[in-house]
């Protein structure tokens, strides 16, 4: 069931943009844990959003430890933006991992979804268990 998820500060990630989606999800993330020194204390992020003609962009994204980590690696920079997001938590995801594209399908069809700004994130909260997130509308002031 969907609930309202708060990320309270940006979060600078460190990204590999897959070639391909979703054919390419696994090599960026293979290309991501090759470059990195250690997974060790990591936090992991999956960020999609459409593009041209409807195509996907996948990005496999770790937060960056330190200021300036993702050009030292020679990767992305991308900005997870504080807000709301519609979330919804997967258990086991990999028991079936389409799973996560149904949640995102249902998770976009909510009207308050940021549909200029907006994307698909996946944090990975442990091995296992995933939190599907899309970003809502900043609140008018």
């Amino acid at each position: 069931m969907a609930e309202i998820y708060v990320i309270k500060d940006d979060i600078k990630v460190a990204c590999v943009k897959a070639l391909s989606f979703p054919e390419g999800i696994g090599g960026a993330w293979a290309k991501l844990f090759s470059l990195l020194p250690s997974q060790e204390g990591r936090k992991l992020y999956g960020i999609s959003y459409g593009g041209e003609k409807g195509k996907i962009t996948y990005m496999a994204a770790v937060e960056e430890l330190h200021e300036g980590e993702a050009d030292q690696l020679g990767l992305e920079n991308f900005i997870v933006r504080k807000g709301n997001y519609v979330s919804e938590f997967l258990e086991d995801w990999r028991q079936d991992e389409t799973q996560i594209a149904k949640i995102f399908s249902e998770l976009l069809k909510d009207p308050r979804i940021d549909r200029n700004e907006g994307y698909c994130l996946e944090m990975y909260l442990n091995s296992k268990d995933v939190l599907c997130l899309v970003k809502l509308d900043a609140p008018n002031a």
